[in-house]
């Protein structure tokens, strides 16, 4: 395809997210159906221009004085992907391109952002949240909320249990993988071009063979605050597609017990593939209809992991179409479920026993609050400084030392950010249950 009909297409699919509030994946799947002559290429041009153009939603609709689909693409051609103006004419001059530009649409594509536009403008992050941001950042909500409309890397970890890191990074070539500064297990693919197709780690052999995982260095982070020993009792309470369960499984060495829990029991089938194939011998499934269900854990466990429902604002770069359908009430239903839980699973942690709080979000709301409100209703519980508990697991390089200690809370919680950490936004808190 050239240029002129993949950005009439972009205009279509992101049409689709809007309108019809369709997930990118799902409505650049259904063109892909009507487009059979698109290839992997086309198909991934296209995808990341509708991405790019959702990122930066607000400031594109600012600079093009619309939120129209074209607008917002037109947008992302010049002030995102640094199009010149001759090279946008040139495409919308070709077969299966959209109409010609408008004067009005010639005129913004060539002037500058607005350096006075609102903070959430700027930040592209919708506007009722802008409080919340405010309350978390200060007065770097804007530039915290810019690192997070760019294209994500896609970040890797080395599994231990079948691999050594020096014999996987070799295995790694292929797809240009370059090791995390931060994590001594740690690979990353840097983010491409948005308008070139991502490497795809799955299919190497590695994958297959079980050496490497895909999951973001802020979730190994996390992982690594566990600091999950050989022989312990884990309770994996919120356990989803099990990346967390699958990398304490290595630092434990297949020693002791993972008892992966998840409340949608549905989401547990996904983590049976991704045991066998990494070798994780010490997990076991506990399904939320089967009849023992979790009552033989309680106050049994060394360490209970809670990855709590969020709102997952920390994976904007990822899910940008995300960002806009987020609502104030969705995210206070998420704020009930995670007090809920935290009562909960916190039942399951033994005399001098330890409970780590993490979730994907940045917002104190979410995070330290719930930490707080926890904590001054459960005397029986402490916080320690989740910072000592990585440095411990071994998991981490000095550098990735000296990042988890910059963006340490009041109480020894971090959180990370892609600005301040090279991360998705992740929140984690240790706690100790009294002995």
């Amino acid at each position: 395809m050239r240029d002129g009909g993949k950005i009439d297409a972009a205009i279509k699919v992101l049409t689709d997210v809007l309108t019809r509030h369709q997930p990118v994946k799902s409505a650049a799947k259904d063109w892909g159906k009507r487009a059979r002559y698109a290839g992997s290429k086309d198909r991934a041009w296209v995808s990341g221009l509708v991405l790019d153009s959702l990122r930066n939603k607000l400031s594109l609709a600012h600079a093009m004085g619309s939120d129209e689909p074209r607008a917002l693409v037109l947008g992302a051609l010049t002030h995102v992907w640094n199009w010149d103006i001759g090279r946008v004419d040139e495409a919308f001059d070709q077969e299966h391109a959209p109409s010609a530009l408008t004067l009005d649409e010639r005129e913004r594509l060539v002037m500058a952002p607005d350096p006075v536009a609102p903070a959430h403008v700027r930040g592209d992050y919708p506007e009722w949240m802008a409080g919340l941001m405010e309350r978390t950042f200060g007065e770097e909500s804007v530039i915290e909320a810019q690192a997070m409309a760019v294209r994500a890397p896609v970040d890797l970890r080395i599994n231990t249990l079948k691999a050594e890191p020096e014999k996987a990074e070799k295995a790694l070539r292929s797809v240009k993988a370059e090791p995390i500064p931060s994590l001594k297990n740690g690979f990353r693919i840097p983010a491409p071009d948005p308008s070139v197709r991502a490497n795809s780690v799955e299919s190497i052999p590695a994958y297959s063979k079980g050496w490497v995982e895909v999951q973001d260095a802020g979730s190994q982070m996390a992982a690594a605050g566990a600091n999950a020993q050989p022989g312990e009792q884990v309770l994996d309470y919120c356990a989803g597609g099990g990346g967390k369960s699958l990398a304490m499984a290595a630092t434990m060495e297949n020693k002791g017990q993972i008892y992966a829990y998840d409340i949608e029991g549905r989401r547990l089938s996904a983590m049976i593939p991704r045991l066998k194939r990494a070798g994780a011998r010490n997990v076991q499934l506990r399904h939320p209809q089967e009849d023992l269900g979790l009552n033989d854990l309680e106050l049994n466990m060394d360490l209970v992991v809670i990855d709590a429902p969020c709102s997952g604002v920390g994976t904007w770069r990822r899910r940008p179409d995300a960002k806009w359908r987020l609502k104030e009430n969705s995210l206070n239903l998420r704020r009930r479920q995670q007090a809920e839980i935290l009562h909960k699973a916190c039942n399951f942690v033994k005399p001098g026993g330890r409970l780590l709080y993490i979730t994907c979000s940045f917002l104190m709301e979410e995070n330290e609050d719930q930490v707080a409100a926890f904590l001054a209703d459960r005397s029986d519980f402490t916080q320690e400084d989740v910072v000592e508990s990585a440095i411990r697991s071994g998991q981490l390089t000095e550098e990735g030392e000296a990042i988890l200690a910059r963006n340490k809370r009041l109480g020894g919680s971090v959180r990370l950010t892609p600005r301040s950490a090279g991360t998705d936004g992740f929140f984690m808190a240790l706690m100790r249950r009294e002995s």
